[in-house]
């Protein structure tokens, strides 16, 4: 008598997902696979980003990129004259893309995004069609789209670091899936370029390497691919300004010491935001692991690998988590093709239900830090000249962008003087947490290219005046404050024998 065994186990190996390699298939694509799919991909990725088009911009980083971009196209240099804690691509890029369309707008770099997930939405597919077969290409496309935006608009709207790192970091296991060790290094250096946590993708490129291309001279590609746009980078900037700014420069600032309740409970939310963005991806991958090995352990390595990028620098912005969405997107659609067809179904009901809240709430969100960002600007546009300088001292740098007007320092927010940009809510921000050297360069600013306009925006925040001498010391002998406040900040503009 024949025993059937349970319906759980009908569908699923006893060892492994299944794994499809492309020299297994046919080396010839069935017509029209690509062509069906790319418009269908492009019309869901500018669907999930309509809210990003909704508002002048998102974030300040968004703000910050602006300004770095008007910055270096007026004869500025990156990490000198202007200088963040990130590596120079985006800043090129937004560059690239106002001297095409213009500085007056964000909707030409807010399309790149859009092109920007798309491209991560194909590479994904190309993986999981490689792997499972074209309904698997189909799935982990459309998944990741889905699940994309499923984080605070704020976080995943915004045309930053993160949106723009992913496509290099699919390209990676792209090109690594295939043995084409020097793409796959030349991706892995791109996502770092852009981002420093990109760099995590390393680690499944790596394994995937040590799996099937054990030679040298494969070792060797992968190697030189990442190196030489990394050291290009580094020379077109400049060396020590480029390992200082992007490596070397930010012990405060990855410090877990200080506003621990504060950073894990942003942590829990953000985590919460996507778990439950994920609800469709989440129970398939979970399932699966209760009853079978999934002969993925490249996609559990890059998961590993950008969990722990998320938790480099112990901040949990939202924004971070976007890095494990990919490799998510890819374990679901593995294990949804050895579940009952039914689930697949589930899962992109539930994903599609969440993609529609975060959607509303894309397009309802409140816009109260943009509001105040514009009302300061047009206070600073009418009470300064177009060549005037301005000093803004807040964590809003849009501000110069909004109003047209150049910053009086390199340092764009107070966030690099005092260490408040990592979000801290008080403890370890004040002078003595600054990037090293960064309070001589700005007094060497302020002497050299005053000020004609301060704009205190800190509002209460513990990186105010009060609590910082040497801006203390600058306001109180050279300005004096306006009456009139915009919303809690308070503009300074030089007194007569200042």
């Amino acid at each position: 008598m024949l025993v059937e065994p349970p319906s759980s186990l009908r569908y699923v190996s006893a060892t492994a997902l299944p794994r499809q390699r492309g020299r297994a298939r046919s080396a010839v694509p069935p017509p029209g696979y690509w062509r069906r799919l790319l418009p269908a991909l492009a019309l869901l990725a500018l669907v999930t980003r309509i809210p990003s088009f909704g508002r002048r911009l998102w974030n300040p980083d968004e703000g910050y990129l602006a300004v770095q971009a008007r910055i270096l196209a007026d004869g500025g240099a990156l990490y000198d004259t202007v200088v963040d804690r990130k590596p120079p691509l985006l800043p090129l890029l937004y560059q690239a893309s106002f001297a095409v369309f213009g500085d007056e707008s964000l909707r030409s770099v807010k399309l790149l995004a859009v092109v920007a997930q798309l491209i991560t939405a194909a590479l994904l597919a190309g993986i999981a069609r490689r792997r499972w077969g074209d309904r698997g290409g189909r799935t982990a496309g459309v998944l990741y789209l889905l699940v994309s935006i499923g984080l605070n608009p704020q976080d995943a709207q915004a045309a930053t670091f993160e949106v723009f790192m992913l496509p290099f970091t699919a390209a990676a296991i792209w090109c690594a899936d295939r043995g084409r060790w020097a793409g796959a290094g030349l991706a892995v250096a791109g996502a770092f370029l852009t981002k420093q946590t990109g760099g995590a993708v390393l680690v499944p490129v790596l394994w995937l390497l040590w799996q099937t291309a054990p030679a040298r001279t494969a070792l060797l590609r992968t190697g030189v691919g990442f190196a030489l746009p990394v050291l290009c980078a580094a020379m077109l900037t400049t060396p020590y300004g480029f390992v200082f700014w992007t490596v070397t420069g930010s012990r405060a600032y990855a410090s877990f010491t200080g506003s621990e309740l504060h950073v894990l409970f942003r942590a829990v939310v953000n985590a919460a935001l996507l778990g439950a963005a994920c609800a469709g991806l989440i129970p398939p991958i979970v399932r699966v692991l209760r009853i079978a090995r999934t002969g993925a352990t490249d996609l559990w390595l890059w998961l590993a690998a950008s969990a722990a990028a998320v938790l480099i620098g112990f901040h949990f912005f939202g924004h971070y988590y976007l890095q494990l969405i990919p490799p998510l997107a890819l374990l679901a659609t593995g294990a949804l093709q050895i579940l009952p067809r039914d689930r697949l179904a589930s899962a992109l009901l539930t994903s599609a239900c969440g993609c529609a809240l975060f959607l509303a709430w894309g397009m309802l969100a409140p816009r109260q830090e943009l509001t105040h960002a514009e009302r300061l600007a047009a206070a600073v546009q009418a009470r300064t000249g177009p060549s005037e300088p301005v000093l803004v001292w807040g964590i809003h740098p849009e501000t110069y962008w909004l109003a047209d007007r150049a910053p009086a320092s390199r340092y764009l927010t107070a966030g690099l003087l005092t260490n408040y940009s990592g979000g801290r809510n008080g403890p370890q921000v004040g002078e003595k947490y600054a990037v090293d050297g960064a309070w001589t360069a700005f007094a060497g600013e302020m002497r050299s290219r005053r000020p004609e306009l301060i704009v205190d925006d800190s509002r209460g925040k513990p990186f105010a005046p009060e609590r910082i001498p040497t801006l203390r010391r600058l306001l109180s002998r050279h300005y004096e404050p306006l009456p009139d406040e915009v919303d809690g900040a308070v503009l300074y503009v030089r007194s007569p024998d200042g």
